[in-house]
């Protein structure tokens, strides 16, 4: 199979032999999938430092399976470079797409919600709402969207006012239902539903519910940007 010029992005990159490199690529028809690129790190390599994350990129490849050969690779517009203190959130990004998506299967709507947040990473102000955002799409891709318009077990609308715990396999329930799952304010919920993701208070809920969804599709995999922010946090703090 040879594929031609598709929007793409690298998600990790590693040596292979002397002067090749193994990538990781999410790309907008095929998903995500495992490239050679052969020479790409060879002093006279029309490659050379071209091929790293969070530039959009055309590339091509041949071969059929979940490993193939890249045989082009060029710009996709101009790349918009992540400030230094937005490169961790990315590869967090990164790294969830590594272990959540399976390989060729396509998410075009997932890619252009990468596009977006690569865009608003570079420019806004904070990084924790359209890293939310980001979150929720990236569950709903994965069939496991979270329910945030009504209450589980009785069907009615999310009060803003209203205090609830967010059982995982169920829903949201009404505090005083449940003593389990992660608790969340009808604010929150209907915060993280809209997108509008302001208030820190209401943060600080929401990035509690993504991280216990997004934990259960991992399976008790750590993600080892998450250590990288502990040893930054713990650096700033001292």
């Amino acid at each position: 199979m040879r594929v031609l010029l598709q929007s793409s992005f690298v998600l990790h990159r590693r040596p292979y032999r002397d002067t090749s490199l193994l990538l990781e690529v999410f790309s907008q028809e095929y998903g995500r999938l495992g490239l050679v690129a052969r020479g790409a790190v060879s002093p006279r390599s029309r490659w050379k430092g071209l091929l790293q994350p969070f530039a959009p990129l055309l590339l091509s490849w041949s071969g059929a399976g979940e490993l193939a050969t890249l045989t082009a690779a060029e710009e996709a517009g101009c790349p918009i470079p992540l400030p230094p203190h937005r490169v961790l959130a990315g590869l967090y990004i990164n790294e969830l797409l590594l272990r959540l998506l399976p390989r060729l299967d396509p998410h075009p709507g997932l890619f252009a919600a990468y596009q977006r947040l690569l865009a608003e990473l570079a420019a806004v102000p904070g990084e924790e709402p359209p890293l939310r955002r980001f979150e929720k799409r990236l569950l709903e891709e994965l069939g496991y969207g979270l329910t945030l318009d009504c209450e589980a077990a009785s069907g009615a609308p999310i009060v803003a006012e209203e205090q609830y715990c967010y059982v995982l396999d169920r829903g949201p329930l009404a505090a005083d239902r449940v003593q389990t799952g992660v608790p969340i304010s009808g604010r929150g919920l209907l915060a993280l539903r809209d997108g509008l993701l302001t208030d820190p208070a209401v943060l600080r809920e929401v990035k509690r519910l993504t991280r216990a969804a997004l934990a259960e599709q991992l399976h008790g995999q750590a993600l080892k940007t998450r250590e990288l922010y502990r040893v930054r946090r713990e650096s700033q703090s001292g």
